[in-house]
Parts: C-alpha cells; structure tokens; sequence
C-alpha cells in the first residue's frame, strides 16, 4: 500500500473514531497512531489530513448536504460521511493532490471499509463537486516558485 493511501485510511479510521466519539481530543491522535502502526511517511501525510478535516468540518458538511441528492448527513453511514470529508478536503485545500486522484482514492477506500453501494455513492457526491471547482480535476495545482 503507497503511503498517501496509508495515511489517507488512517484519517479516515481516526475521524470515524471521533464522529462516533466527538468528545475524543486531538491529542488522541498519537495514541491512534502508535496503536494502529503507522509508518511515519503515513503519519505526516495523515497528520496535515484530520487537522484540516476538523478545521473545515461544517464547510464541508454543507457541501455534502448540498450535494448528497436526498439524503440528510446523519443519515449517511458514518464511514462513508468521513471517507467524503476526507476527499472534499483533499479537493479543496491540497493543491497538489489531483481531484480526481482524491475521488478515486475514496472511492477504493469506501470499497474496503464500507458497502457494495458506497463507492458509487461516494462517487457521485465526489464528481458533483468536483464539476463545481476552479481548476482542473486532473492535474495537480502548480505550486508557488519561490524566488528570493
């Protein structure tokens, strides 16, 4: 398993955790981690991933409801409700993380922990907001030259 992808079910399993959970602390995060095994590659990676998740949860959770046709976010199965916070992030606010490499990512994700359903549902609500966004759903965000 690649690292980003590593990282990425990590935050996943970890904001499960917390949704089901919401009086759990950051802080707990390092035991999550310790106890779960993650190479630090992964660690990095998740750690830029849960903050910013937590940091832009009601954001992203009216993206959801504006995207989810016919469905209230409490009544989303909590794994899938955070494997879309988790990719809307991603979309949103890593520049260099493709979109759809962030849908697809998600997609494998809800397979492995979620329903037969849930990847193309987790699919759908991806790609609507992903036709909404200011740059192009392929390539990664070029980042800023730093001339000094």
């Amino acid at each position: 398993m690649g690292v980003r992808r590593e990282g990425r079910e990590a935050a996943v399993q970890f904001l499960y955790q917390r949704d089901l959970n919401p009086n759990s602390e950051l802080a707990d995060l390092a035991v999550f981690y310790k106890m779960r095994g993650l190479s630090p590659a992964a660690r990095r990676f998740s750690d830029v991933l849960v903050p910013g998740v937590l940091s832009t949860q009601d954001a992203i959770d009216a993206l959801i409801k504006e995207h989810a046709e016919n469905y209230e976010l409490h009544r989303i199965s909590a794994v899938d409700r955070n494997i879309l916070r988790l990719a809307i992030y991603e979309m949103l606010h890593c520049p260099d993380v493709p979109p759809v490499v962030s849908i697809n990512e998600a997609i494998e994700i809800a397979k492995k922990y979620s329903t037969d359903e849930s990847g193309r549902f987790v699919n759908g609500v991806l790609d609507r907001i992903r036709t909404k966004l200011p740059r192009p759903a392929r390539t990664a965000a070029k980042a800023p030259s730093n001339v000094e």
